[in-house]
């Protein structure tokens, strides 16, 4: 259904509806600029995230941010932004464009929450994500190890408390698999948002649901049929042979949605998990219109 955004053509003034947490335009044309709503802001020797001339047929607006990951000198960047105060349920809109040749990528854009919340992101990964210190869900483009094409399928990689550890022994982050795996064209730009709803403390019904360019993609939550757990995730599937329990985000009522990440990471690793042998030296994508809320924004609605 629509959501905010069709209340706000073009998004004009969408940044006072009283459930909007923060917007992002790239407008100002600065980086500078960006300051004042953004907690921390990764740009390895000022070569990473750059305001360019370019914008999706829906922006009203003429700019957007370019991030270029380039193997051997950094990889990639991001952008961070801590809600305060926490929340139990957020929506992120983001428009993104990948290169004509996007190869794959390591990890990308997402909710999360710590406890108590920070103004960056914290290092944690392989490590169990305890229910009283911190939760994350972020949307990201997966291969699949070299079976899908680049940049990959749509995917949720997840930490929570009721994550399934790995083969090794490690706890890496859950994939969450849509049906049918849809993955982003590349070369296009691309309506992406993610809602994160945390659970009633001492249940299991906490959601997660994904909207590419409108369409509701998936929902995850209490019932949902799965195909099988594996140490790795499942995909979601209509026929599929488990029925989930429910997202146990969260053990204490202090832990909560506490940021926003628009991030866009990079490593060799990635390339050689999908079995590419001679990597791109750089890797880059586009972003836009960014809108994160408590309530569904939904794609640019046109002006009339």
């Amino acid at each position: 259904g629509h959501g905010l955004a069709q209340k706000h053509p073009g998004d004009a003034s969408i940044e006072k509806h009283p459930a909007v947490l923060l917007v992002e335009n790239f407008e100002e044309g600065t980086l500078e600029a960006l300051k004042p709503r953004w907690n921390e802001i990764e740009n390895k020797d000022g070569k990473v995230l750059e305001i360019v001339n370019d914008h999706s047929e829906a922006s009203s607006g003429s700019k957007c941010l370019q991030v270029t990951a380039t193997l051997g000198e950094n990889t990639g960047g991001h952008l961070f932004k801590r809600l305060d105060p926490i929340q139990t349920r957020v929506f992120s809109r983001f428009y993104v464009k990948f290169a004509e040749d996007a190869p794959y990528l390591h990890h990308f854009s997402g909710l999360g929450g710590y406890n108590p919340p920070t103004n960056w992101p914290q290092g944690s990964a392989g490590k169990h994500a305890a229910g009283d210190t911190r939760f994350s869900a972020r949307i990201e483009p997966n291969g699949s190890y070299g079976s899908l094409p680049a940049p990959g399928g749509w995917m949720f990689y997840t930490y929570w408390n009721d994550m399934k550890q790995s083969a090794d022994g490690g706890f890496w982050g859950n994939g969450l698999w849509p049906e049918g795996r849809p993955g982003p064209p590349r070369g296009q730009w691309q309506c992406v948002e993610i809602m994160v709803k945390c659970n009633e403390v001492g249940k299991s019904d906490g959601e997660l649901a994904l909207w590419l360019d409108g369409k509701l993609t998936t929902h995850i939550g209490p019932g949902t049929k799965t195909g099988k757990w594996t140490g790795e995730g499942f995909q979601v599937g209509k026929d599929g042979e488990s029925t989930f329990e429910g997202f146990r985000w969260r053990t204490v009522p202090e832990l909560a949605v506490s940021y926003f990440m628009l991030s866009h990471y990079v490593t060799e690793n990635a390339y050689r998990q999908n079995n590419i042998a001679n990597p791109p030296k750089t890797n880059r994508v586009w972003f836009d219109d960014i809108v994160v809320a408590t309530e569904y924004v939904g794609p640019i609605h046109p002006n009339p």
